[in-house]
């Protein structure tokens, strides 16, 4: 008798375990985006037997995968990622571009930044350029290969602020910072003070992520909505709760590294892990844009590799863009690495991608 009621109450306490688990799993999970996902074909075909392209993988393995396997790799030290950036960043540096330093202030703190400038800007047409790194590497000098293709191409003012980063910071000055440069820039230029006449928002991965998340907050504000908004691989729901995140694992040479030790982790355990790490709830539209109303958006150009851990991402978040009657165009390559835009030096895709977004730009940015 005795023996029967312990098994009850032993099963009647497991099963309210479970119902907690459940419970505090959903909850922080957030709605079901599964209702985004689509099957779409890929917009530009790529040839996964192209020589640059070869070349290109064998340098993200040599650069992310193999150092990631040593115990030196994977505890280098942060400063040491971000030089390591910064040094590819240095090597595209076009000489015929001028980077002109700047500064803003955000509740005392001091933030620098950069303006990417070539011959025959126009000061009052400019761009805000967010960078990634995962909010913690990255700089005006690490993306100097992808804001100066956009200065060619528009001949627009980019700015690119060097927004405070993890670890030494807090998640939430990321987004104070980029949020702080918004009206900046909206009223200085490179020249010092000067009315904006037009403005484009952009950014890749994680810079693409705080980029929508300015889009939502803009509409929130009595400040003037961009014109445009461009995205790279944009990092769009802090839940990973993506497909593409584990069906592309062995395809994305560049987050499989970053990725990795995560995707061995209980998904509640991941989930906890990644509030506590950012002091935001995952799915708050600060850290988690597509969980924002997306309506009343301004015309929006999202691109993405079909071959990324982040695919599902950018699909879900066009999905709903387009289903709350915000102008967005969804553009996908095949074989091509995350944020491939960076490596028009290896690869013709990028350049191509380029060229539209440059197309998309000059169309919103009169």
């Amino acid at each position: 008798m005795f023996h029967m009621a312990f098994l009850g109450s032993s099963a009647v306490i497991g099963l309210g375990g479970y119902w907690l688990y459940k419970r505090k799993l959903a909850a922080l999970s957030g709605p079901d985006l599964s209702i985004y996902d689509a099957d779409r074909p890929v917009d530009f075909p790529v040839d996964p037997k192209t020589k640059g392209l070869a070349e290109l993988n064998q340098y993200l393995i040599d650069k992310f995968i193999v150092p990631a396997q040593s115990p030196e790799g994977r505890n280098r030290k942060i400063q040491d990622k971000r030089r390591f950036f910064e040094a590819g960043g240095l090597e595209r540096s076009d000489p015929d571009t001028e980077y002109r330093p700047a500064t803003y202030n955000v509740d005392g703190v001091t933030i620098t930044g950069v303006w990417t400038l070539v011959d025959g800007y126009d000061s009052t047409k400019r761009i805000l350029y967010l960078h990634g790194g995962g909010g913690t590497v990255g700089s005006d000098i690490s993306h100097r290969p992808l804001t100066t293709n956009l200065a060619k191409r528009t001949k627009a003012a980019v700015f690119v602020p060097n927004y405070r980063l993890m670890p030494e910071n807090p998640r939430k000055a990321s987004v104070e910072d980029c949020r702080a440069a918004y009206p900046w820039i909206l009223e200085n230029g490179p020249d010092g003070p000067e009315a904006c006449r037009s403005l484009a928002v952009a950014g890749d991965s994680a810079g693409g992520n705080l980029t929508l998340m300015i889009a939502n907050w803009v509409r929130e504000t009595d400040l003037r909505k961009p014109d445009a908004i461009y995205v790279l691989s944009p990092a769009t729901d802090s839940t990973a709760s993506s497909p593409s995140i584990r069906s592309n694992f062995e395809t994305d040479l560049m987050l499989q590294p970053l990725i990795k030790p995560f995707l061995k982790l209980p998904r509640l355990m991941l989930l906890l892990g990644l509030k506590k790490m950012s002091g935001y709830h995952p799915t708050n539209p600060d850290i988690s844009p597509i969980h924002d109303n997306l309506s009343n958006l301004p015309p929006t150009l999202i691109q993405v590799s079909a071959s990324e851990m982040l695919y599902d991402d950018a699909v879900r978040y066009a999905n709903k863009m387009e289903e709350a009657g915000s102008p967005v165009i969804l553009q996908s390559w095949d074989h091509v690495p995350h944020v491939f835009q960076m490596f028009d030096n290896y690869i013709q895709a990028a350049s191509e991608a380029l060229d539209e977004a440059g197309t998309f730009l000059n169309t919103h940015l009169k």
